[in-house]
């Protein structure tokens, strides 16, 4: 009877084809469907829990150009924005547009992408390097729609420079640095302007008369309307053009400030309520397309103000273009519902190249995939108060910047284009001179030189015993890569330091000495910064670097790699690095900041330091221009100061400079800048190039390389003006010049009336 079940059995399963024998096995293509059913519940999951970023950046905010710092200056919805959220007020910037723009859409210190010195300019070939990961693509890979409205000052002189070649979906603005807020003009020196509107990669004609921000603010609305929040994550870059002068505005956001004395500051002011209404309007419209639940708003200036141009930094000292405080501490607050603990004050040591990590940990990215990150993932700091994971930065460090020799750093005059002046009296000039025949990325030829003095007075400041007397000279020669073979990444070890208290990483270029007789000074690009050498002696032939915004301009090639991985712990700690007490491990000279914990360390020239207080007064500032100066400055020092020590927590407006009582935590910040300059790619300030000029382009400003020439190889790494480019010097008339100012002042007090 079993046998005859069984036989049944089977025969009914062959008849309609189902196994009865055997247990209910899932057939392939279903297991298929499960698991596509389960990455789509996932990935769900993940878009529901990623949040839409909009990310408001202005231009040249001071510290004291808001109203929860400055009650003068009306901003009731950044002040709200900010009082439900967090403000950071340990947050730091670049001095001036580029380096800041660049460090926010890489994650990395400007020393790693080549872009160290100055601005690019519009008619510089120069741009974001080529190989190097962007904050936009990292957020596109991780399901965002990307989008930019405003100012990008970051290059275009080819397509692949342009945004949406960096990893916005879409772009509308300005591709440089200044550009008028109705006729959208932007100059790049006299005679040389173009139209600077772009949507997308074309130009954006006839936009003529339409105030800037509102255009801007128009844009950003119709990008949060026509997307559906619930479809995508957004991710929207809003780079204000406000508040960086020309300061205009219509007059109707200037009358709430008719009481200023000042003009330029009351225009100024004035600007500021126009990104305050701005704001307002964007995040209305955020609450009003279903945005608001699930985004993160975030507020930050690129840099700090310029005080003669109508902003303020008050009380912090200097202004944007330098390195002190008023420079490089931001504005900055995050606004969010999703933040667990709100309506605080973070104190925390944040800094803009944080913002890369942070944004594409908090969309759910990959931030492996990007090497070399110079930024922490700060959200849990932000979010819950957590200590930050950042306990030091690195304002920068700038080879090409050179202080006129003898120049006192108080008379400087820094103008609003980010490159510090001169002082009135000018020593001899002596040219630095580039040999293209040459490997090396910098040499230096000098005529023949009186014999120095038997003995040189060693620094003052740290205390250091100079060398012993020798006429040799070496000569360094940096291997060069080519174009097509420059490394992509290489590791830094650290090893025992040698007598200079340095060490160079085994991949890094190497530098060979070779001696000669009869000199004793060189100056190489990157790899000398931090060669041990004493003050050198007075002669009458001496040393510098002729570098001027135009006409001579100074290149060295760099090196396209991004960061090499530091094998350092998370939070970078001072290594202990046993220096000789007679040997320096830094060229002062150089121009360099770095904050470690509370201490900020400058060498060099850091800029125009002054402390600028509100201005208040109805004409150009003559009164208090000495209020904040010492006596000293006034006079030439016996001699240069170029080192300044601040504990940043106790005296945030660096007034007291205790280099000289704190030797020990100076050599440990020089060791730190030795142990930077290591890793850092050499400098990218190529000359302007004269297809640039928008006469050329039907009176716009686009792209002008094609995408097979090699504009980056052209010049070898080194540039020389010849001598038929070289212009006629004019013999100066400072009485003329005088003439002109007062002109110049009495045409703007009169005009600027209301």
């Amino acid at each position: 009877m079993q046998a005859a079940a069984v036989v049944a059995l089977t025969a009914l399963s062959v008849f309609f084809g189902v196994d009865c024998l055997t247990p209910h096995r899932t057939k392939p293509n279903q297991i298929q469907q499960q698991d596509r059913n389960a990455q789509s519940n996932e990935a769900g999951r993940k878009k529901k829990n990623q949040p839409h970023i909009l990310f408001i950046l202005t231009d040249d905010q001071g510290f004291n150009d808001i109203g929860y710092h400055n009650p003068t200056i009306k901003t009731p919805t950044l002040d709200k924005l900010a009082a439900e959220g967090v403000k950071l007020e340990n947050y730091y910037v670049q001095p001036i547009c580029t380096p800041s723009r660049s460090q926010l859409l890489t994650g990395r210190y400007q020393i790693h992408t080549g872009l160290q010195h100055s601005i690019i300019r519009p008619s510089q070939p120069s741009c974001l390097p080529s190989h190097m990961d962007t904050l936009p693509e990292r957020l596109r890979e991780a399901g965002y729609s990307t989008h930019m409205v405003g100012k990008w000052h970051l290059g275009f002189y080819r397509k692949a420079c342009l945004p949406t070649r960096k990893g916005f979906d879409s772009f509308f603005g300005s591709l440089t640095g200044s550009v008028d807020y109705y006729s959208y003009g932007s100059c790049d020196g006299p005679g040389l302007c173009g139209y600077d509107l772009h949507d997308d990669e074309g130009v954006a004609w006839g936009q003529e008369g339409k105030y800037s921000t509102t255009l801007f603010t128009q844009r950003a609305r119709k990008i949060l309307e026509s997307h559906n929040p619930a479809d995508k994550p957004l991710f929207l870059l809003l780079s204000l053009q406000a508040v960086h002068t020309p300061l205009k505005t219509p007059k109707s956001y200037i009358y709430p400030y008719r009481d200023m004395a000042n003009v330029a500051r009351r225009k100024f002011a004035a600007l500021v309520s126009t990104v305050d209404e701005a704001v307002r309007n964007v995040t209305y419209a955020l609450r009003k397309y279903g945005y608001y639940r699930n985004s993160v708003i975030i507020y930050s200036t690129d840099n700090g103000a310029q005080p003669f141009t109508g902003g303020s930094n008050w009380p912090l000292r200097g202004r944007k273009g330098t390195y002190w405080e008023g420079g490089v501490r931001g504005v900055a607050f995050v606004h969010s519902p999703l933040l667990k603990r709100r309506k605080r004050v973070s104190k925390a040591l944040l800094h803009i190249t944080d913002w890369f990590p942070t944004l594409v940990g908090l969309a759910g990215g990959n931030i492996s995939k990007s090497r070399g990150l110079d930024g922490f993932d700060v959200w849990p700091t932000i979010s819950e108060g957590k200590e930050s994971p950042r306990q030091e930065i690195l304002h920068n460090i700038d080879p090409l910047h050179k202080p006129v020799k003898g120049a006192t750093w108080a008379a400087s005059t820094e103008g609003a284009s980010g490159t510090a002046g001169r002082d009135i009296t000018k020593p001899k000039k002596k040219v630095l001179r580039h040999q293209p025949k040459q490997k090396s990325a910098f040499k230096l030829k000098t005529p023949k030189k009186s014999k120095p003095k038997p003995k040189s007075k060693p620094l003052p400041k740290l205390k250091l015993k100079p060398p012993r007397k020798s006429k040799l000279k070496p000569k360094l020669k940096t291997k060069v890569y080519p174009q097509s073979q420059r490394p992509s990444h290489y590791k830094l070890r650290l090893k025992s330091p040698s007598i200079s208290g340095t060490s160079r990483p085994k991949s890094q270029p190497q530098v060979q000495p070779s001696f000669k007789s009869k000199s004793r000074q060189t100056i190489s690009q990157n790899h000398n910064l931090s060669r041990s050498r004493p003050p050198q002696p007075k002669s009458k032939t001496q040393l510098e670097l002729h570098l001027k915004s135009k006409s001579k301009r100074t290149v060295s090639r760099y090196q396209n790699m991004s960061q090499p991985e530091m094998l350092l712990p998370t939070s970078h700690p001072t290594p202990h690095l046993w220096l000789q007490p007679s040997q320096p491990v830094w060229d002062t000279s150089i121009q360099a900041a770095i904050r470690v914990g509370d201490w900020k360390l400058l060498t060099g020239d850091p800029g125009h330091g002054d402390w600028v207080p509100p201005q208040v007064l109805p004409t150009f500032p003559g009164s208090w221009w000495s209020l904040e100066r010492s006596i000293a400055s006034f006079h030439k020092p016996s001699t240069h100061k170029n080192i300044w020590l601040f504990n940043i927590t106790a005296d945030p407006c660096e007034r007291r400079d205790l280099s000289d009582q704190r030797p020990d935590v100076v050599q440990q910040l020089l060791a730190r800048l030795v142990h930077y300059n290591q890793t850092a790619v050499q400098v990218y300030f190529p000359p302007d190039d004269p297809r640039a000029n928008p006469d050329q382009h039907g009176g716009a400003w686009v792209p002008w390389v094609d995408e097979e020439e090699d504009e980056e190889g052209k010049y070898n790494g080194v540039y020389k003006k010849g001598r038929n480019n070289k212009k006629k010097k004019k013999k100066k008339c400072r009485l003329c010049k005088l003439q002109t100012f007062f002109l110049k002042l009495n045409t703007g007090m009169m005009s600027n009336r209301i």
